[in-house]
């Protein structure tokens, strides 16, 4: 490939590049210019849309709102708005498209794109004002209908409020004048209403049927909780606190202390807060009335209640008058009594002042109940005190015995067990020794040609537990301790010494029973006769394990598994 054929390819190349990219702004630009035209195309719908026929419907349907005075001025007004927007800012949007027509021919896209922002904005401005005036005129257009069906619903709901209170017109005694004065005002309304439809004065008419709808939705709240208020108010309440007052009387006279329940007071302020409900009622103000009267009704039962409490506290309060009194001196005989021996424990069981304190911190506790419960009964015998309030000091004062009655069970307990614990220690020691002494008898019965050294030496260690076990019972006075101490070791050691012993006999007797057995086979098997004879030498050394084995071995020779045989015998 020649030089020059390379250079003509490459600016074939360069050309083709050059073309494809005007090429592809040439279509950004023509994509660009449809867009453009497609805004201003729809700016221009929308201006023509903002003086809708529903507008000038509406602006026309109101013309006959001049005739009236009270309307004329309300007409003017939308007719010079309206006349704004058609003469003032319809042709200035329009001449504002005609711009933007000429921005676009000159290809000035810059500056078209801000004209047509500014336009939009224009157009969206003009539009709420033409909507805002039709609304207005809406307002007044189509209130007659609207004011029409709303006067309907409220007279279907008075005739049924009529209804309700000329059929239980007696449950409305006490108020019965502000309500038939409130029907009086109603009535009236209704007339001013027709009279105002009448002169198409609908400001006036919107304000009567605003009026007519507070009114008649208060009065049939009035209607319909006025009954429970009177009830409530005349009757119940006032029932209960005539109760509450004799009863708060009797048991006063009876001797109870009632201050904490505030009963005159809070009557009182009871009765005025019924006067304020009724005072409020007259002019059909229920507000809160009710939740207001449940609230007292609530109170007074909680009077019950305390009335109640206070009875049932006078029962429990005599009661532990008399059960703690007895519970005090019992104990209070108790400690004292162990107190008087406490020396004499001390002494015997060598205890210490610590190891014997609680009993006299349970002599001060007890003194310092008894002063509390003579303050708490002359508290209830004076009346200076409500008995539930009596009663609760006496409740906590009985916990607090209970506690001290437990501790001094646990020292007496304690104290008992020492003496316990010697008596025991005496009747093992005969146990003891008579353990002993079938030892020494069980040893001594069996001829044995020699007792191992071990048989001594616990017989040494078993001796002189029992001896320091001994020394210690005759002390004065005996340290319960250190005598469970020595009980404890030396029953560990006499129990050694006669497992030790019945193990000895149980193993000679056994090597002794197997030599026995196994001489049939000494003539006949030298293995055997040399086995046994070993096992005899070891039985007179006193090695009566060694001499049982050997002698088991030497047997198995001829006779296969007595091994396992005897052993099982031995070990059972």
């Amino acid at each position: 490939m020649s030089k020059e054929f390379i250079i003509v390819l490459g600016i074939l190349f360069y050309i083709v590049t050059i073309g494809l990219l005007f090429g592809v702004l040439e279509l950004l630009q023509n994509k660009d210019k449809k867009n453009y035209r497609k805004s201003i195309s729809e700016l221009e719908r929308q201006k023509n849309l903002i003086l809708s026929p529903s507008l000038i419907a509406e602006l026309k349907k109101a013309e006959p709102l001049m005739d009236h005075e009270t309307m004329k001025d309300t007409y003017y007004k939308w007719q010079k708005k309206y006349n704004d927007i058609k003469d003032t800012d319809m042709p200035r949007i329009t001449d504002e498209l005609l711009v933007s027509e000429d921005l676009y021919a000159k290809k000035e896209y810059k500056l078209l794109q801000e004209k047509l922002a500014q336009i939009e904005l224009d157009i969206f401005y003009v539009k709420a004002k033409a909507n805002f005036l039709l609304d207005d005129i809406k307002e007044i257009t189509l209130s007659e209908e609207r004011n029409r069906e709303a006067i309907t619903k409220l007279k279907a709901s008075y005739r049924e409020i009529l209804m309700k209170f000329h059929e239980h017109e007696k449950n409305y005694k006490e108020v019965k004048g502000p309500i038939e004065l409130q029907f009086e005002r109603i009535d009236k309304l209704f007339s001013a209403f027709e009279v105002a439809m009448e002169k198409r004065s609908y400001p006036e008419v919107g304000k009567i049927v605003r009026t007519l709808d507070d009114l008649i939705g208060n009065l049939g709240l009035v209607i319909e909780e006025a009954p429970v208020i009177i009830q409530l108010g005349s009757h119940v309440i006032p029932k209960k606190t005539k109760e509450i007052q004799a009863i708060y009387e009797k048991m006063s006279k009876d001797g109870y202390n009632l201050t904490y329940l505030n009963v005159p007071y809070n009557i009182t302020e009871a009765n005025k807060k019924i006067t304020d409900i009724f005072a409020r009622l007259n002019v059909l103000n229920i507000e809160d009335s009710i939740f207001e009267l449940k609230t007292i009704t609530e109170y007074l039962d909680t009077i019950y209640n305390g009335f109640d409490k206070e009875r049932k506290a006078k029962k429990s309060f005599e009661e532990y008058i008399r059960t703690l009194y007895l519970k005090i001196n019992k104990l209070t005989k108790i400690n004292n009594k162990l107190l008087s021996k406490l020396k004499d424990i001390q002494y015997s069981y060598d205890l210490n002042d610590e190891e014997v304190s609680v009993v006299f911190k349970i002599k001060e506790d007890l003194a310092s109940y008894q002063g509390e419960y003579d303050d708490i009964v002359l508290m209830g015998r004076e009346k200076s005190e409500s008995y539930s309030h009596v009663y609760k000091m006496m409740e906590l004062l009985n916990v607090k015995v209970l506690k001290t009655e437990e501790m001094l069970d646990l020292a007496l307990r304690t104290f008992g067990s020492l003496k316990e614990d010697e008596i025991r220690a005496r009747e093992q020691l005969g146990e003891m020794k008579d353990l002993m002494e079938e030892a020494k008898e069980k040893i001594n019965s069996y001829k044995l040609p020699i007792i191992p050294d071990n048989y001594y030496v616990e017989l040494s260690e078993a001796t002189e537990s029992i001896t320091n076990m001994v020394t210690e019972l005759e002390k004065t006075p005996i340290s319960i301790k250190t005598l469970n101490t020595r009980v404890d070791t030396a029953r560990d050691l006499v129990l050694k010494l006669y497992n030790t012993t019945k193990e000895i006999l149980k193993t000679a007797k056994m090597a002794e029973t197997t030599i026995v057995y196994g001489n049939r086979y000494r003539t006949i098997n030298s293995e055997v006769e040399v086995g046994l004879q070993e096992a005899e030498k070891y039985f007179y050394q006193g090695e009566y394990k060694k001499s049982l084995k050997t002698a088991i071995n030497a047997i198995n020779v001829l006779e296969p598994g007595i091994y396992k045989k005897l052993m099982n015998e031995y070990q059972s």
